[in-house]
């Protein structure tokens, strides 16, 4: 084997970075949220946003081997689109979108770092701020020093990560409660779809799979195989976690600790230890997930400003491991002020809201490509019905329930339009010549 090949990523290890990126922070922080929506039927709501996964998993597969770029979904929008400030959007959404999920991660770390810290179980605002401050900064550090985890590292980290979970899920199964779970829908079938549209953003991370593509082996075979495996591997662990979880919490147990209800449900089984446990479970896996989600967030801004699509100064790098750190210190800030002003319903509804429409894009992106990349229509027809309904139902929700979030995801979709707009350097007439077989 040539030292080439050895450095290539194996499908475990891609299969890993899938895994790694979805159970990043997802389930350890919108477990509440899917439990107060769905109820007893917060598996079946994990379920169903895995299956919206799956069909836009096959979408990101054919365009990935078809444009194989870092630039993801940046780069499969300026394939389908002519109007070259649709692509220009969907990257400053994408931008906006991991910034959400950096959010998300951070305020989970903060969160599961005060409960830990407060073993009373008393609410400590100050310090859940200080540490997903905290986190965030030593985080920039990090990054700005140039380390990051290489595909065996990822993989370990992954690996105890889900056994820990498994083995919160298989220990609690012999005690979950008849009447925790009964009836299914106590809250109605509506409740579970709000509950699938408002955790979503559990599911965002395979997408980062296709980036990796010229740096894995046999992508061919390993692409879609990795998105899929890890996509399932992820359901399946949602659904148990969700379902033990479910069993062993009393409505007001979540209402009271929705924020990291997972380590309060082991309290029942495994006791105080099992508290730690998931507690401990829940910090190292936001902490390497805000690790991977920076390293990737900065460079794509790097991307979007050497295609004129950001301003200059995202371009600028410090040799000699070019390192984005003007995209880093940016991105690092505005995420501090984002997850220090808004709450988890803001947060997780606004990155869910954002990979909903970004996957609706990708979709139309593959169903336009659809003769190049080799893709029957059917499947991108169907990703673009189910996360248009998802995301109509999240909006739909939001307005019932919290329209200042519905207001903080206005406002900041229109921040990103006024955005592109105003710092992209092409005149927006302009129109360029989409790939071949893109209908007009």
């Amino acid at each position: 084997m040539s030292p080439a090949h050895a450095e290539k990523l194996t499908l475990k290890e891609v299969i890993a970075m899938g895994v790694g990126g979805m159970i990043g922070g997802g389930i350890f922080s919108v477990l509440g949220l899917a439990i107060a929506q769905a109820g007893h039927a917060a598996p079946i709501a994990f379920a169903l946003g895995g299956i919206v996964a799956l069909i836009t998993g096959m979408a990101y597969g054919r365009l990935g081997l078809q444009y194989q770029s870092d630039g993801g979904s940046f780069t499969y929008l300026e394939k389908a689109f002519r109007h070259p400030n649709i692509a220009g959007i969907g990257g400053w959404l994408l931008l906006a979108g991991y910034i959400g999920t950096l959010g998300l991660y951070a305020y989970t770390f903060g969160a599961y770092g005060a409960a830990m810290l407060n073993p009373q179980d008393q609410a400590n605002p100050a310090m859940h701020h200080l540490l997903e401050s905290l986190i965030l900064l030593t985080f920039l550090g990090i990054n700005l020093y140039g380390v990051k985890a290489s595909g065996t590292t990822e993989l370990l980290i992954v690996t105890v990560k889900v056994l820990i979970l498994l083995l919160f899920a298989v220990i609690g199964l012999f005690f979950v409660r008849a009447d925790h779970l009964l009836p299914v829908f106590n809250q109605g079938q509506l409740g579970v779809l709000m509950g699938a549209a408002l955790i979503f953003v559990a599911y965002e991370g395979f997408e980062l799979i296709p980036n990796a593509v010229n740096e894995m082996e046999n992508p061919r075979r390993n692409l879609t195989r990795g998105i899929f495996w890890s996509i399932g591997i992820t359901i399946a662990v949602y659904v148990l976690v969700s379902l033990v979880a479910v069993g062993n919490l009393s409505p007001d147990a979540i209402r009271e600790y929705g924020e990291y209800a997972l380590a309060v449900a082991a309290k029942p089984f495994l006791g105080q230890a099992g508290f730690l446990l998931i507690g401990l479970a829940a910090l190292f896996s936001t902490a390497s997930a805000i690790n991977a989600t920076m390293f990737g967030t900065a460079r794509l801004g790097k991307v979007m400003a050497e295609e004129r699509e950001l301003p200059a100064a995202f371009a600028f790098v410090r040799q000699p491991k070019n390192i984005p750190w003007f995209s880093l210190i940016v991105i690092t800030g505005v995420t501090l002020a984002f997850v220090n002003l808004g709450n988890l319903t803001v947060i997780a509804s606004f990155s869910s809201s954002t990979f909903l429409l970004i996957f609706l894009a990708i979709n139309l992106s593959a169903w336009r490509l659809r003769r190049t990349i080799g893709i029957h229509p059917v499947w991108p027809l169907l990703g673009m019905l189910f996360t248009l309904a998802a995301w109509l139902t999240l909006v739909l929700y939001l307005w019932q329930t919290s329209r200042d979030s519905l207001t903080w995801i206005g406002a900041g979709y229109l921040a990103v339009v006024l955005a592109e707009l105003l710092f992209s350097r092409r005149r927006i007439g302009t129109l360029r010549q989409p790939d071949s077989q893109t209908p007009n």
